[in-house]
């Protein structure tokens, strides 16, 4: 690994820490949405999937977008975005009004998963590709992490809207200095436009966004609870809450980095081997959720929600790396865009059924449709290996 590929490492990772702390300061702020606005458990899930809404109407077009005319330009105008959407957020007066800057925050959020992918499989070699897709990807639990301690406990300190001001600041630093140091570059040539109709085509692709359904409802509903569940039901601090959701991002990190680490060094067929530990990860989130139902006291929560994040959050970056197995490079932003699509999918159903299941019949219910969910994951993931891809197309090794 030289130094090339830690200088577009590190880049491309700094870029989604700072737009993923952007993103996620709605996530650790559901508590004081409740209180500053009067919702119900119901209602705090509509933020959510709100959010969540506005980040999957713009994935397509940010994707295509992103083939198009490369990460270099649509990176940079996608943290600036993140950096007036959560000015809109923290200004917001109304329930209303916070519904609309957050169906806009999340809008700008789409160029982050087409333009990172696109990054990392355009200039870093295979074989060390996955091991990338997974640093990258703890951008994402990292920036989740900070957004919950900032927001959490700037609040205590002084409002917390402040949290969502400081998150402000940074993306705007981050953005210029990506545009300043990211070499890779304008150049006088632009990309084709995905191939959406090629990748319908895509049997293992269809398998698998079929299973981000699950995969997205799984864990946008973990993180988007966490905090609320932790106050409510093991009666601990708002604080606290934001502590175990900083955990289950770290964890998640953690689970990023291995997978990504094990999907290129394990012998076998990339693609086999790559699925198998996704269904490895979706089925112990399963047991994860379970033993959620069990805990509660705060150690307990400490441990389930740890392990947790490790299985729920760790497996993104090897949700990409299999789907690469069997798409060409030069499509990965419309096919991550399409792939994106569909976790963002599940988040969009699946906060509110949650909120509905707790508060009808408790959070122990909402938990076990996760686990189901997870489970159904894991065999639509089996048609992923089973599967024939296109025998035109050229996939990463």
């Amino acid at each position: 690994m030289d130094r090339s590929y830690w200088r577009t490492v590190s880049l491309v990772t700094l870029w989604q820490v700072a737009a993923s702390i952007c993103y996620y300061t709605v996530f650790a702020a559901t508590p004081f949405f409740r209180s500053s606005f009067g919702l119900s458990r119901f209602a705090v899930g509509l933020v959510v999937s709100v959010l969540t809404l506005g980040y999957a109407v713009f994935l397509l077009p940010l994707g295509s977008a992103t083939d198009r005319y490369g990460e270099y330009r649509t990176l940079p105008l996608g943290l600036l975005g993140l950096a007036v959407g959560v000015l809109l957020v923290a200004s917001a007066p109304t329930y209303g009004l916070l519904l609309v800057a957050t169906f806009m925050l999340g809008s700008a959020y789409g160029t982050a998963i087409p333009g990172t992918n696109k990054a990392i499989f355009d200039s870093i070699d295979a074989g060390q590709q996955n091991t990338a897709i997974g640093i990258k990807q703890v951008g994402v639990t990292a920036g989740s992490g900070i957004s919950a301690l900032l927001v959490t406990r700037l609040a205590g300190a002084f409002s917390w809207r402040t949290g969502f001001l400081v998150a402000s600041g940074v993306a705007l630093s981050i953005a210029v200095a990506f545009y300043l140091l990211y070499d890779g570059g304008p150049s006088d040539e632009t990309g084709k436009l995905p191939d959406f109709g090629g990748l319908a085509s895509n049997a293992p692709y269809r398998a698998l966004v079929a299973a981000g359904f699950f995969l997205g409802a799984a864990l946008f509903t973990t993180t988007g609870y966490t905090v609320l569940y932790v106050a409510e039901s093991v009666g601990a601090s708002v604080a606290f809450g934001g502590v175990v959701l900083a955990l289950v991002q770290l964890f998640g990190s953690v689970g990023r980095i291995l997978t990504g680490w094990l999907a290129d060094t394990l012998p076998g067929e990339p693609r086999v081997r790559i699925t198998a530990i996704l269904v490895a990860q979706a089925l112990s989130a399963a047991a994860c959720f379970v033993v959620v139902t069990t805990t509660a006291t705060p150690i307990a929560t400490v441990v389930s929600f740890s392990a947790l994040g490790f299985f729920v959050l760790g497996y993104t970056g090897i949700y990409y790396s299999c789907m690469a197995t069997f798409v060409e490079s030069e499509e990965m932003g419309g096919a991550t865009a399409g792939g994106q699509v569909a976790l963002t999918a599940g988040a969009l159903i699946a906060p509110p059924a949650f909120g509905f299941l707790a508060d009808a019949f408790g959070y122990d219910a909402g938990w076990l449709l996760l686990a189901g969910g997870s489970i159904l994951a894991s065999a639509l993931l089996i048609g992923v290996v089973r599967a024939d891809p296109p025998t035109n197309r050229t996939t990463a090794e």
